[in-house]
């Protein structure tokens, strides 16, 4: 029996130990190589190393790796206006991670009613199937109830409704209501996109009864869908959005977003972050942003979702295993008849990489710049595993 490892077990990992990459390529530690459709979970959005954020965090080692934020931090400053310049949004706080990031969102939501309204205003309502995190508050937040199991009790001021559900949100919304939270992509829930009028009735709702639009963007944002934030394909502007995983290429970095009637909120003193924005994070943001600004990385990824789920329908769409594929520029699922998690290992052992969302949604999360050459080797792996699967299963 080996020694016990030093680690908490609270992930079941993979017996793969990986050690180097580049652009959508991964090797372990035997010298194999893998086709990474996963990105790191959606974080590797410019490949893995890209060249300009690697220099630029080069550059930063030798420079400055941290100051407190009651310092001016201009590196922070350039990151936020670069935000600010290219989204709906007028002000960001840096964070760590997504969690903390929607952290931020629910704090702001509650302390806007309560410090700037007057009211008492605390409940903020989600989805069934959703994530957003996992401190008390979002794992909470988060509709699915694996996530909250052993964590009792639970903070007060979430509702949970179905999405799509029109008449369940509105009679959720009551005197407490602060505000609606959702993903543009139900991600973790399976990969389901909301419908866009359903979006619209959410957005119409929270101008009726003063609630606020946050959107999570943890694993939409940062041109995974097609744009550079998801909400953009449906033509409505969130008071509050979040972002992390593609932020920072793989540095861990987060933020949250927030229209300017929000400033009054958070003032001196209210929200902190030790490692929020540090000129390390800062340097990479810039470069993530500039990079994917310059090469128009949201647009390359808009054309090759649109290929990929072409590939994927003309080869796999009428398969008898596939009951549907959907998603949103690089964000893709197709939901199998069976639990998929014994694809996602014989996958690995044929080199590539790709994840579940849910136990019967295949997710595939490539990085924005995958070549055509990659993603049709991808669907061919994908094909071979099903005929595989399916026919041992038919035996």
């Amino acid at each position: 029996m080996g020694k016990e490892s030093s680690l908490f077990q609270t992930y079941a990992r993979y017996p793969i130990s990986l050690v180097k990459g580049e652009g959508s390529w991964l090797w372990d530690d035997q010298g194999n190589k893998y086709l990474d459709f996963m990105s790191g979970l959606a974080v590797t959005n410019l490949g893995h190393a890209p060249a300009k954020v690697k220099e630029k965090l080069k550059g930063q080692l030798d420079e400055l790796w941290h100051v407190s934020n009651l310092f001016h931090i201009p590196g922070q400053e350039k990151a936020a206006e670069l935000l600010t310049a290219n989204t709906c949004a007028d002000a960001v706080f840096f964070c760590n991670s997504g969690a903390e990031a929607n952290e931020a969102a629910i704090k702001l939501a509650r302390r806007y009613h309560q410090k700037v309204k007057g009211t008492q205003r605390f409940e903020i309502i989600t989805f069934a199937q959703s994530f957003h995190g996992r401190t008390l508050a979002t794992l909470t937040a988060t509709g699915q109830d694996k996530v909250k199991d052993g964590f009792l009790p639970l903070p007060a001021g979430f509702k949970t409704v179905p999405l799509h559900d029109l008449p369940a949100l509105e009679a959720a919304i009551t005197k407490d209501t602060a505000a609606i939270m959702l993903e543009m992509v139900l991600a973790e829930g399976g990969v389901h996109p909301v419908d866009p009028e359903f979006l619209k009735a959410v957005s119409e709702l929270c101008k009726q009864h003063g609630l606020l639009l946050i959107a999570d963007e943890v694993q939409t944002g940062m041109g995974r869908t097609g744009k550079l934030f998801a909400h953009e394909h449906y033509g409505i502007e969130p008071d509050i959005f979040t972002v992390a995983k593609g932020l920072g290429s793989g540095f861990p970095v987060g933020a949250m977003l927030g229209k300017g009637f929000l400033r009054e909120a958070f003032t001196a003193g209210s929200h902190a972050s030790t490692f929020g924005g540090t000129p390390l994070a800062s340097a990479v943001v810039t470069a993530t942003i500039e990079t994917m600004l310059e090469d128009q990385v949201p647009q390359r990824a808009a054309e090759a979702g649109e290929y990929l789920m072409g590939k994927l329908n003309e080869k796999l769409g009428s398969h008898p295993f596939v009951k549907a594929i959907r998603g949103k520029g690089l964000l893709i699922g197709m939901e199998c008849a069976e639990p998929v998690g014994e694809l996602v290992l014989k996958g690995q052992s044929r080199g590539l990489l790709f994840v579940t969302a849910g136990p019967n949604v295949i997710r595939l999360l490539p990085n924005l710049y995958v070549t055509r050459e990659e993603m049709d080797q991808a669907v061919e792996l994908l094909v071979t595993l099903i005929q595989e699967h399916t026919a041992v299963n038919q035996a």
